[in-house]
Formats: C-alpha cells, sequence, structure tokens
C-alpha cells in the first residue's frame, strides 16, 4: 500500500491547472510544469524526480514532459496497476503509477457512505488483492486538510486495517523500487470522468496492441 504525495511536484498553480490544462498549447503546458519544477528545485535544493498531476489531469504535452524532464515515474492519473502510457500509440517511456483507490472526499456522500463508516468500505474493496494482471500493491492519494485533519480518525482506521489485512504501508518510491520499469506492461491511456470529481482524468486504458496476433500480422 503505497500512499501518493511523497516527494512529489504537483503543481505551479493547482487552479489554473485544472481550469486551463484542456486545450492548453505546448508552451503553456511546459511553463506551467517549469515553475512547479523551479520551485521544488528552489525549497528541495534538487530538482524534482517524479510528479502527480493536480486533479489527475493532463495533455499530451504534459505527458511528453514527464519523460523529457527526467521523471523517474509519475503518479498522474487513476488506474489499477503500474505501467508505460501509450498516448494515441505514442510509448511515453516514463511508468505511471496510478492511484487506485477513491479518495475520501469521493466517498462520502455517495450510497449512504457517511464519515463514521467510510473506513469500512474502503477496507472491504482492499480485503482481496486484485486480480488485475501486473498488480503490484494499492496507490491511495490523501490530502493534509482532510486525512491529516478532520479525517485524522478515519485515516488511523485506515492505516490500522490495512495492516491487519496483510499490507505493508510504504512510501511510493518503494512500490517504484521494486518494479523492472522500462519492462512495465504498456497501457493505452485517455481522459475519462471518475465519479466524484471534475473533469476530464487521465485513466488507463487495456494493454496497447493486446488484440493483435503480432506473428499472423508480420
Amino acid at each position: 500500500m503505497s500512499c501518493g504525495g511523497y516527494a512529489m511536484t504537483h503543481a505551479w498553480d493547482h487552479v489554473k491547472w485544472q481550469d486551463g490544462l484542456d486545450g492548453a498549447c505546448a508552451e503553456w503546458t511546459g511553463k506551467q510544469m517549469g515553475q512547479a519544477c523551479e520551485r521544488f528545485t528552489d525549497i528541495f535544493k534538487e530538482p524534482p524526480r517524479t510528479h502527480g498531476a493536480a486533479g489527475w489531469q493532463m495533455n499530451v504535452h504534459a505527458m511528453r514532459l514527464t519523460q523529457a524532464l527526467g521523471f523517474d515515474y509519475c503518479s498522474d492519473g487513476r488506474g489499477t496497476h503500474p505501467h508505460l502510457p501509450v498516448w494515441n500509440a505514442e510509448l511515453i517511456r516514463c511508468p505511471q503509477l496510478p492511484t487506485t483507490l477513491p479518495t475520501l472526499d469521493e466517498l462520502i456522500g455517495t450510497a449512504g457512505i457517511t464519515e463514521d463508516n467510510v473506513a469500512d468500505n474502503l477496507l472491504a474493496s482492499t480485503a482481496s488483492l486484485s486480480a488485475n494482471p501486473g498488480f503490484a500493491g494499492h496507490v491511495f492519494t490523501l490530502h493534509a486538510e482532510l486525512e491529516g485533519m478532520r479525517l485524522t480518525a478515519v485515516f488511523e482506521r485506515l492505516l490500522e486495517g490495512w495492516k491487519a489485512q496483510g499490507y505493508q504501508l510504504v512510501p511510493m518510491r518503494t512500490l517504484y523500487e521494486s518494479l523492472q520499469a522500462l519492462v512495465l506492461p504498456r497501457c493505452e491511456v485517455q481522459l475519462g470522468a471518475v465519479p466524484g470529481r471534475s473533469g476530464k482524468l487521465l485513466t488507463q486504458g487495456g494493454e496497447f496492441l493486446a488484440g493483435v496476433d503480432l506473428a499472423a500480422a508480420a
């Protein structure tokens, strides 16, 4: 079980990124990511090695920059397992370790879920290991102002529950270092809706060319 946001650059301006990314050009996208990286370096005295997109929103220019800026890996979208993203048949050689679980604010207020039972609901979904090929563990994204403050008791319940289920709680870098990054499955990515979230989020699709018989095509 990995938690997102560990030594990760997020955005120069969260609201501007979410409001302006759709349809943005390469220059605008590059300026936003460049400013975020520069500020990160100013604070931590070293360049960022990973990126987590604000609102899980990306465009093709941002995807290309994850490779060009030399990130080890990114967690920019939602999905089921680590992969190398393919955008409209273009391979991006920067692994994506997507968020695999819904966030607490996405769950609370839906289908009878409240602050009192949201932990049990989420723990029920992680009680059994995923059957998805390539599953390496779950990635949970948390927010300091929620899990770190108002929902601290809920987060503590989740941590206790995941440990009881046998999960090891680690930073995302530990998960990344357990993988052979460049031999990960190549998965198509797309922009789609996620319940409880606004806008078009980066989502993991199926394996690229999975249905093609390459031997027959040759």
